[in-house]
């Protein structure tokens, strides 16, 4: 569904596993997980910049 909406897809699965089983919807991202997420973070903006998404 993310490539027929020209959505950028990035794969952490040890991130995406642990989001998955311990956060809900809304919830604040954990400490210890912000680097994790801010790399993602920073990816996207970039490709977005480029603009490719």
């Amino acid at each position: 569904m993310a490539r027929e909406h020209n959505i950028p897809i990035v794969e952490n699965i040890p991130l995406a596993r642990t989001i998955f089983k311990t956060l809900k919807i809304g919830q604040v991202i954990p400490r210890e997980l912000f680097v994790a997420v801010a790399e993602v973070l920073s990816f996207v903006f970039r490709l977005r910049k480029k603009g490719k998404v």
